[in-house]
């Protein structure tokens, strides 16, 4: 059984919660439990079974795939607040899509068994649309991810990513690596130096160790 703060957040997190039985909020707090991952940590791959379903505390989770040359690209980042809609996937019968789950930061979160909330969303309909909405949402940012990789240049490509981790970080600082924006938008950590060094010689960028500084945004919303 979970504690008191851990319950408020499942009531919180779950939408549907005031819309069930009392026998189906007692079975999902009697099956749910406080998890911590570790950064780096691996949380669920394609060939496990289904982990459950996860609810963020704190911290930062990616969700990626792998192509047939062991390259990562990253489908969408889950925050504070988000439900990981894709481990609670396999109690939907008509999904089935592969993925890997990491942890970007240290992570705290609850995990409620899959068993447990298959059974609640096969008895009740508000919790069964609930998965189906979040299902419909995560996957459209997936396939949002997959035409971005598609259809859209490496120049607009980055550009967008630069832009929005700026906004994310609050100022023109971003802290990160080539080899994750590689990651990020889908390309080789290659050609990810070699533009962000034309996106520095047209002066939209400077570059440091492990960072990245946006002085000129007008510029980078040109390749938009």
């Amino acid at each position: 059984m979970i504690n008191i703060e851990n319950q408020k957040l499942i009531e919180k997190y779950l939408t549907f919660w005031e819309k069930l039985e009392a026998t189906q909020k007692n079975l999902l707090l009697n099956n749910s439990a406080e998890k911590v991952f570790h950064k780096d940590d691996s949380i669920y791959s394609a060939d496990e079974e289904c982990l459950g379903v996860l609810l963020i505390k704190t911290g930062m989770l990616r969700v990626f795939i792998l192509s047939e040359d062991g390259r990562e690209v990253t489908l969408y980042r889950l925050y504070p607040g988000d439900t990981c809609v894709l481990s609670a996937s396999c109690i939907l019968n008509s999904i089935n899509f592969e993925v890997h789950i990491a942890a970007e930061l240290d992570t705290e979160a609850i995990l409620i068994n899959i068993a447990a909330f298959g059974k609640v969303a096969n008895e009740n309909v508000y919790a069964e649309n609930f998965s189906l909405r979040n299902a419909m949402e995560r996957f459209s940012e997936v396939m949002f991810a997959i035409e971005e990789i598609l259809f859209s240049s490496i120049e607009k490509r980055l550009a967008n990513y630069l832009l929005d981790q700026s906004d994310r970080a609050g100022g023109d600082k971003i802290k990160v690596t080539h080899e994750q924006i590689a990651k990020d938008i889908g390309s080789a950590r290659e050609v990810v130096s070699r533009m962000l060094k034309v996106f520095q010689e047209e002066g939209l960028i400077e570059q440091g160790r492990g960072k990245i500084v946006i002085i000129n945004e007008k510029g980078l919303e040109k390749f938009l």
